[in-house]
């Protein structure tokens, strides 16, 4: 079994990871390493973000690692929050706090279209690796559905007609752009 170090304190991103790895690797968290502090996050971008991060622990622990950075850009909002999702009301904010912020901001927007995108970047072998993933759909007027986090309930992918909120966790972890970006990752790491 592949031993990997996910850089996250997430612990939703790191279940929603397992539960697209299955048993094929043992991902190992920040905690798992003993690492509690904080990985930087300054980058303009969430290509940038990802690599800051898996740098980050791959040059304290010089293992396998990798780590993830998500934005969702709504067109209306020229790609905003973007990099800046997860803290798109404050420093402090909690879910909630950033989805409020986030339909005020479209409340009187005819275009409702928004793409969540994930990178991984990964440092296997010393070598750097880039794994995207990306899945389009609309910004809903309010919040459906007790699943999921962040901005899952009022994201509707294209296609289906549940906000990732009400969908099972299955289907999203099959669907999700972190799980299309983790399926380019294990493909990657398959090969290896």
């Amino acid at each position: 079994m592949k031993k990997l170090i996910f850089a996250t304190n997430n612990q939703h991103k790191l279940q929603e990871i397992n539960a697209i790895l299955g048993n094929q690797f043992q991902v190992l968290s920040l905690a798992d390493i003993d690492f509690h502090g904080d990985i930087p996050e300054t980058s303009p971008t969430i290509e940038q973000n990802a690599i800051q991060k898996a740098r980050y622990i791959f040059d304290l622990t010089t293992e396998n690692c990798f780590a993830d950075d998500t934005g969702l850009e709504v067109a209306a909002l020229d790609g905003m929050p973007g990099v800046f999702s997860a803290r798109y009301s404050g420093a402090k904010a909690s879910y909630q706090d950033n989805v409020d912020k986030l339909l005020l901001e479209m409340k009187d927007k005819q275009n409702r279209k928004a793409c969540f995108k994930t990178v991984i970047a990964l440092f296997w072998e010393k070598q750097l690796h880039l794994f995207e993933g990306k899945i389009c759909g609309q910004i809903l007027t309010q919040p459906t559905g007790k699943g999921g986090f962040g901005y899952d309930p009022v994201f509707v992918p294209d296609e289906y007609q549940q906000s990732f909120a009400e969908m099972p966790a299955e289907l999203k972890n099959k669907i999700s752009h972190r799980a299309l970006a983790t399926q380019n990752l294990i493909s990657f790491l398959q090969k290896q």
